[in-house]
């Protein structure tokens, strides 16, 4: 009944009987009724899926309309079903919820009309949270306003409002960053009350014993209630547009603590101020006073008992007692609004304390950080600045007078305030970073780190295989007796060796490894009767050699000889096998006589090794013959039986006899006499050795070709595996058998699963066209991928029958032979072929495993023990096996579009046809959409719809579902997702994107992950298992590198982390493995709402966690995973999460989960989902709070007077606060995750290299970088929307970008604020007073100067040939056709400046968002306030008359600008006129400029000042101006407004352009970026200069 568990939760929620009145009453085949009943509703819901609670509506009402027909044995339709066109659940039951759910999403005006203005799927869905959802009746009562349409919005810009429509269901989607404290209050009221109780501590010199000090610790009472107020105040604000359709009971919630909180603010902070003005008197009692502290501490305790109560684990059962108390209910309504989702959302009592104590060790760290180093040493300068006498300022001065310096004192507290807020991200990644690490080495992992490793521990694989990976078996010991040993060993390698040598198989077929490596690696099945282990050649390879020369060489007694061999184990097992492999070659080969000389000589050798005499009784110096005519008759023998090789055998048998019988043998042959003369007499009639048994049988063959290899393979195979990717994957899979996981089920028991991949348009197959296509500088992908992976396109000509230097042109003379090349590309891009692939290896993995698995339950012991059960030979042709995968495991890739791209006879369909022939058990899942003409009209129906391939190639249907209408309504992906989701079987879905990878080994692993679902995880079992990714793209570019090791780093580390201590992991998309059960019956695997939802994934996570799910992360399974590889790739990719987030903010989920976590789980939400974005931010505000309030000193002239008077009164305190090297740097910290994950996964000394590697490449520039990408994104998507889906392309970034593209995506997000900043740095330089001089001012910017230019210039610093003069003076001609091509209907922004200028401003659509840009663009007016007050022609003059004239001086430039830029069509009749005004006024300014020069007191340096002064001022009003665009159309001055913002883009583009020339001059400078941006690809033989410069050995000439 697990499918009906939501069920009976709602109808509980809801105070309702479900429709059984005992579930214990209700027999087997009515549950089976109600379970087939519920997934049948489910099924043919579409989009509703999205609506858990409507589903179990539905359910509800038609469980009881089957009942009545059961009572009534009457087999008819249910009434809710029927019309007058017939019988259709589809018609009557969804299509209404269909339609009006499509009415309201398509009032969404595509994404950008504000989340208030419509309903989405959540706000449906919570209509049946309520009691009044039964007022839909049943069947559904449409004039119910449920079911009112929305009137389609205006598309007029002044009132875009729509008409009649029904509001928002209990939580209203505001754009505003308010939501922040909004759901996380008890977060900053705790950092407010902690940083005041702090300042209070540090301003009362740490005096905590005064009475003082105890009123003002008093303070933190008026600032709690304070802090509460606003909260409600946003309670009742965040509400507005739901309260006509919310419960009754809630919107009286909200007011309720609205008038709660304005009374409790007023009366404790009344009480408060009464009550220190009384206690200040001299002689009073202080009554109001004591008042005052008795209700803090009435308060207080309440609070705090009322939070143990409702949060501490252990207490969950005390408080459900107390809530049958009507005064406690009351309480708890009041403190926490109670939701359907949300309820129990505690862990057991040890999660609960190690995540507490996890935390309370950061805060202890943090806080002690903000007192001891941010406000302690504040103190002095504060106190002192405050108590100054009046300072003559520099400029006319408006706010500072009588206030104490307030804003003096603020530019010294406001970057500090800064830090203060986001230092506890600092501590809290510091923390995870070695919790993580020690997690991760309790774990076991980074154990096997090297091949070495792998080497040295292989006799452990096959023990740690039988614990881990094997179906667990009865009577096993752990310690079994010295004779069970070698048998116990033997028995565990025969089960070992056929899953070792599939995944070699498949390293193999991969091309990562040579045919010889394959041979080396390949492990003999031990299943014969040698009495020892053997292991595969590349442990023993050579060793044999060594054995022979410390033989030959010693002196040594027997004893001592054997130890010295033993040394090695590998060298001790070569010996012995060696010893018993010629045994049994010799014992089957030989008859009669040829047999008794072998057992004499082994019996001969026994009894020497008994006697310790082996190095007397035989000549060990002459060992080399021996191995020498052995090795010689192992090579004949290995061969095909002919008359010429038999008398070669016989000839080479009987050197081998001579050898022993004349050289090697010193023992006294007379104890054997008889034996040895039997023997000589034979030799000398020729009849010893005669007749030879040539080896027939496969085990015997198998010995004789393995024996011969060992004595042939004369070098080291330590090396074995080369290929770095094969080695990465072989190490970690020989680690994780030592991990920790559940025991492996039976194939026949295990949980059943399904892979579900979402597609869209993506690279299914590259096709030859695209292989060969040449970039610009002639380079095809073909060509770079044999440049960047030589080992294995050598090896995938060797298994295709090519020779090694095979040239590309011989291979399109067979199309098998073009069809291999193109999957060999495709698997090493990020295509579906390659996850396609990967993923099938589940299958494959089910299949051997079941197949070895072939037993009846009763006799699992004998069938272990049979002969064949490690035989794997055939296993995929196996009827049995295959039928036991199938029924494990099923693939669905959900191609949204394959019917269209059928219909187009586009090549993606082709190549998803070819995929489904070479995957049997793959399935393709689309919608597919049929117009037919009804009445006259086209009509549209849309169908899900399920196919395979078949025999004849062809599309066999399987499902056909007829769908309400386009499923399309929200966001694409997760729409795609849930179309497909009925195709989906078994009891685990794992979520693959279409860029991701798996392997074999890693396969074999799956039924153990499984078995997680039914292991102790916490409280409640888990319901998404988090899988580790390997990113394998990291090895492409630099840039590529530094995604991978930050990506890495999240997923192990990080994750490892947020599921334990923290219990706060979510889904963050692909690899994890869900409860398809659970998930299906509570809304589905993401959420859909368009835009809210844009970062679909994590919505799983947070609706599983609020619906008392559990998600864990396991590390001893992982999957292939591809990123973006190209600066541009990256940036769009990293502002779609950023942009995600920003919406996340908004969201219902982030609210609630915000709100009914504990406070600890809220911190560790918070810090690893919104509020990483917002430290991110924060981080770059604190920059800006800096530089202004640096920019603040300098203009007003209160800092060079503060330093000053710091001076005299030798103040150093005050000296120290002004001349603080920022401490934003801390961002550096950042890194550490990253390093101490290598350190744990690869070693100390790779950390070290790595880390100095990344610096040399620059990795802090493009995580610098990323920062503004990730805060541009972030701020901007709260503040007007405008996030997006956007594809970001996977391919190989071999190609050089433009100028202009650059330009483009990055002008506002980092070239405008890179410039600011700039800006900002030289007001400071030119103005600012610093005692330290030069040097001084390098210490206190230089972190800013960094961010500045790597915000400028990292695009072309990481953009191939960036630097290559060529390419420069192209890009500069792209630039400019571009900048002065007018924009126009159709024009894209890629083509002309005036279409893309008119994109970026697309974003500002609301009259909110005007008006923030209106107050953020007030900062750049500043500039011109202060400066024209710093020029020599005012002198001492401090007026509002100075910048009154500054004005008419700005407005006379603007003049001139326009006369300069006047129309040509309008002019077009008086161009002589025109040239005359235009030279005129030329001469007017420059002949006023040069009287003001000589005869005022104007100078040169003033006028670069003005500039300095002007551009910023321009730009503000610029941006202002832009704003309100429909504003300035009105009035006519878009057009000149247009014109100043292209003269600011192409000055701000030669700027950038200007030093980028000037390096590209020198060409040392292209070959050191090229070297620096492929470091990756040159340590793998990749020579990728000649790539970028076109030298293509292929290309004619």
């Amino acid at each position: 009944m697990k499918s009906l568990d939501n069920y009976i939760k709602w109808c509980d929620y809801l105070c309702i009987q479900p429709v059984w009145s005992s579930l214990e009453a209700v027999g087997k085949e009515k549950k089976i009724l109600f379970v087939s009943l519920y997934l049948l509703i489910w099924g043919e819901a579409a989009n509703i899926r999205f609506l858990p609670e409507c589903l179990c509506y539905i359910f509800h009402h038609m469980a009881r309309e089957m009942d009545e027909i059961l009572r009534q044995q009457t087999a008819q339709p249910a009434n809710s079903c029927t019309s007058e066109n017939g019988v259709s659940f589809l018609d009557q039951v969804i299509t209404p919820l269909y339609e009006v759910v499509a009415a309201e999403a398509a009032n969404n005006d595509n994404g950008r009309a504000p989340h208030s203005a419509w309903r989405n799927y959540d706000d449906f869905n919570e209509y049946f949270w309520s009691l009044h959802c039964f007022e839909l009746s049943w069947p559904w009562r449409k004039s119910s306003s449920f079911f009112l349409k929305p009137t389609p919005r205006s598309k007029n810009l002044l009132n875009p409002g729509g008409g009649k429509r029904r509001g928002k269901t209990s939580f209203v989607e505001h754009r505003s960053f308010l939501h922040l404290y909004h759901s996380f209050h008890r977060l900053w009221i705790f950092l407010v009350m902690m940083f005041q109780g702090l300042a209070i501590i540090g301003f009362n010199d740490e005096n905590i014993n005064s009475k003082k000090f105890l009123r003002e610790v008093l303070s933190l009472g008026p600032t709690y209630v304070v802090m509460k107020f606003f909260e409600s105040v946003l309670d009742v604000l965040m509400m507005y547009g739901a309260y006509s359709t919310s419960r009754r009971l809630a919107v009286s919630r909200i007011f309720l603590r609205f008038i709660w909180f304005s009374f409790a603010s007023v009366f404790i902070t009344f009480l408060y101020v009464k009550g220190v003005q009384e206690d200040s008197k001299p002689n009073a009692r202080s009554i109001i006073f004591r008042l005052y502290v008795i209700v803090i501490g009435i308060y207080a305790g309440f609070q705090f008992f009322l939070s143990f109560l409702m949060r501490i684990p252990a207490c969950h059962r005390l408080t459900n007692q107390c809530d049958r108390w009507p005064l406690m209910r009351f309480i708890h309504w009041m403190r926490e609004e109670r939701y359907y989702v949300g309820r129990g959302m505690y862990e057991r009592s040890t999660d609960f304390i190690k995540y507490m104590l996890f935390w309370l060790v950061i805060l202890c760290g943090k806080f002690s950080f903000a007192y001891f180093l941010q406000i302690k040493p504040l103190v002095k300068p504060t106190r002192y600045i405050v108590d100054m006498d009046a300072i003559e300022y520099s400029w006319h001065d408006f706010v500072s007078r009588n206030n104490h310096h307030a804003l003096a004192v603020a530019s010294l507290w406001a970057p500090v305030i800064a830090i203060y807020l986001l230092d506890i991200y600092i501590f809290c990644t510091l923390m995870s970073a070695v919790y993580g690490f020690l997690l991760g080495a309790r774990d076991r992992l980074g154990e096997i780190r090297s091949v070495e490793a792998v080497h040295a521990r292989f006799e452990e694989f096959p023990r740690a295989f039988m614990d881990t990976l094997h179906v667990p078996r009865p009577n096993r010991t752990s310690h079994p007796l010295s004779g069970q040993a070698v048998e116990e060993k033997k028995f565990d390698a025969a089960r070992f060796s056929p899953f070792w040598n599939e995944i070699i198989k498949n390293l193999r077929e991969e091309d990562y490894i040579t045919n010889q490596e394959m041979e080396l690696l390949l492990m003999p099945k031990n299943s014969g009767s040698l009495p020892l282990v053997q292991w595969p050649l590349f442990l023993l390879a050579s060793k044999i050699f060594y054995a022979k020369d410390i033989a030959v060489e010693s002196r040594d007694s027997q004893d001592e000889l054997w130890e010295r061999i033993s040394r090695d184990e590998y060298m001790k097992y070569a010996v012995e096998e060696f010893y018993h492999t010629l045994k049994f070659i010799l014992t089957e080969t030989l008859e009669a006589e040829g047999r008794m000389w072998v057992e004499r000589i082994y019996d001969d050798i026994n009894v020497s090794v008994e006697k310790r005499s082996i190095h007397v009784d035989f000549q060990l110096t002459k060992l080399p013959l021996v191995i020498s005519r052995v090795t010689a008759l192992m090579g004949v023998l290995k061969e095909a039986e002919t008359p010429v090789l038999q008398k070669g055998a016989v000839q080479a048998v009987q050197d081998l006899y001579d050898v022993v019988r004349h050289d090697v043998l010193s023992i006294n042959m007379r104890e054997n006499y008889e034996t040895w003369n039997l023997l000589s007499k034979a030799r000398t009639e020729g009849r010893l050795f005669s007749k030879l048994k040539w080896p027939k049988d496969a085990e015997l063959k198998a010995q004789v070709k393995r024996l011969h290899s060992l004595l042939t393979i004369k070098d080291s195979a330590s090396n074995i595996p080369r290929n770095l990717e094969a080695r990465r994957r072989l190490e970690f899979f020989t680690n994780s058998l030592f991990m920790d996981m559940p025991p492996a089920k039976p194939a026949r028991e295990m949980l059943s699963f399904c892979v579900f991949t979402p597609y869209y348009s993506e690279i299914v197959l590259y096709s030859m066209d695209e292989l060969l296509k040449k970039n610009e500088d002639g380079i095809s992908i073909l060509f770079y991928l044999q440049k960047i992976y030589p080992d294995e396109w050598k090896n995938f000509l060797s298994r295709i029958g090519r020779d090694e230097n095979s040239q590309d042109t011989e291979l399109f003379d067979s199309p098998s032979d073009i069809l291999e090349l193109r999957f060999w590309a495709s698997y090493r891009a990020q295509t579906l072929a390659r996850t396609v692939r990967g993923m099938m290896y589940y299958r494959k993995a089910l299949m051997l495993q079941a197949y070895l698995e072939r037993m009846t339950s009763g006799d699992t012991e004998a069938a272990l023990s049979s002969l064949d059960a490690t035989d794997t030979q055939g296993f995929e042709l196996s009827r049995e096996a295959r039928a036991h995968a199938d029924l494990k495991f099923t693939y669905v890739v959900t191609s949204q579009i394959y019917g269209k791209q059928k219909e187009d006879q586009k090549p993606e369909a082709a190549d998803i046809a070819l995929l489904m022939q070479r995957n049997e058990a793959l399935r393709v899942a689309f919608i597919d959409d049929v117009e037919t003409l009804k009445d006259g009209k086209v009509h549209r129906e849309f169908y899900s719809k399920l196919v395979k391939g078949d025999i004849n190639g062809k599309d066999k249907e399987i499902y056909s579902i007829k769908l309400p209408g386009n499923p399309k309504l929200g966001e694409g992906k997760p729409e795609n997702q849930n179309h497909a989701v009925i195709f989906t079987r078994g009891n685990a879905i794992q979520t693959i994107d279409m860029n991701q990878d798996n392997y074999f080994e890693e396969a074999l692993k799956m039924r153990n992950l499984l078995e997680e679902f039914h292991a102790d995880h916490g409280i409640r079992p888990p319901t998404i298992l988090g899988v580790r990714e390997h990113v394998f793209t990291g090895s492409v570019s630099s840039l590529a590198s530094f995604m991978s090791n930050q990506e890495t780093s999240f997923v192990t580390l990080g994750q490892r982390v947020l599921a334990n201590p923290l219990k706060c992991r979510m889904h963050y998309g692909h690899p994890d493995v869900f409860d398809r059960v659970f998930h299906i019956t509570r809304g589905g695997i993401s959420k859909a709402s368009r835009v809210i939802n844009i970062s679909e994934d994590i919505y799983a996570g947070f609706n599983t966690t609020l619906r008392q799910g559990n998600v864990t992360h396991h590390e001893y399974i992982q999957v292939g995973k591809g990123r973006d590889v190209g600066l541009n790739q990256i940036a769009v990719f990293e502002g779609k999460v950023a942009g995600g987030n920003g919406e996340q903010v908004l969201s219902r989920d982030v609210y609630r989960l915000g709100q009914l976590f504990d406070f600890f789980r809220m911190m560790s939400f918070y810090f690893t989902t919104v509020g990483y974005y917002f430290c991110t931010m924060l981080t770059v505000l604190t920059v800006y709070a800096f530089l202004y309030g640096k920019t603040y000193l300098a203009l007003s002239g209160v800092g060079e007077e503060l330093q000053v008077r710091a001076q005299v009164t030798e103040n150093t305190a005050l000296t120290a606060a002004l001349n603080t090297q920022f401490l934003f740097q801390i961002g550096i910290f950042t890194a550490v995750p990253m390093v101490l994950g290598i350190i744990l996964e690869q070693g100390f000394l790779a950390a070290v290299v790595n880390f100095i590697t990344m610096q040399l490449q620059l990795c802090s520039v493009f995580f610098t970088f990323s920062l503004g990408t990730r805060t541009h994104y972030f701020g901007r998507t709260i503040l007007h929307g405008g996030a997006r889906y956007q594809a970001t392309g996977r391919g190989f970034v071999v190609r050089h970008i433009k100028f202009s593209e650059n330009y483009r995506l990055y002008s506002r997000s980092h070239f405008v604020k890179g410039l600011e900043v700039v800006l900002l740095l030289i007001v400071y330089i030119a103005y600012g007073y610093n005692e330290g001089g030069t040097l001084g001012y390098i210490l206190l910017s230089i972190s800013s100067w960094f961010m500045a230019l790597s915000w400028l210039f990292a695009p072309y610093l990481f953009n191939p040939s960036g630097f290559e003069w060529q390419k420069v003076v192209e890009d500069f001609r792209d630039w400019t056709n571009w900048l002065f091509y007018r924009g126009g209907i159709g024009v894209k922004g890629e083509e002309s400046w005036e279409a893309w200028w008119d994109e970026e401003l697309s974003h500002i659509r609301t009259f909110s968002g005007r008006i923030a840009e209106t107050i953020l663009s007030v900062r750049f007016f500043i500039f011109q306030y202060g400066i024209v007050y710093k020029l020599n022609i005012q002198g001492s003059d401090t007026s509002l008359t100075v910048y009154g004239l500054s004005w008419v001086v700005f407005a006379v430039l603007i003049l001139l600008f326009k006369v300069f830029t006047f129309s040509q069509k309008i002019s077009v009749n008086f161009q002589l006129l025109l040239r005359f005004i235009q030279g005129l006024s030329l001469l007017v300014a420059l002949a006023g400029l040069s009287v003001a020069v000589a005869i005022t007191k104007l100078s040169i340096p003033d006028v670069f000042a003005c500039i300095l002064a002007f551009v910023p001022t321009g730009w503000g009003i610029l941006c202002i101006a832009s704003a309100w665009k429909p504003l300035m159309k009105k009035l006519g001055l878009w057009k000149s407004v247009r014109s100043i913002a292209r003269l600011y883009d192409a000055g701000m583009g030669m700027l950038i352009f200007i030093p980028i020339a000037m390096f590209s001059w020198f060409p040392f400078i292209s070959t050191f970026q090229t070297r620096l941006m492929f470091n990756q690809a040159f340590s793998r033989g990749l020579e990728i200069s000649l790539i970028l410069a076109g030298n293509n050995p292929n290309t004619e000439m």
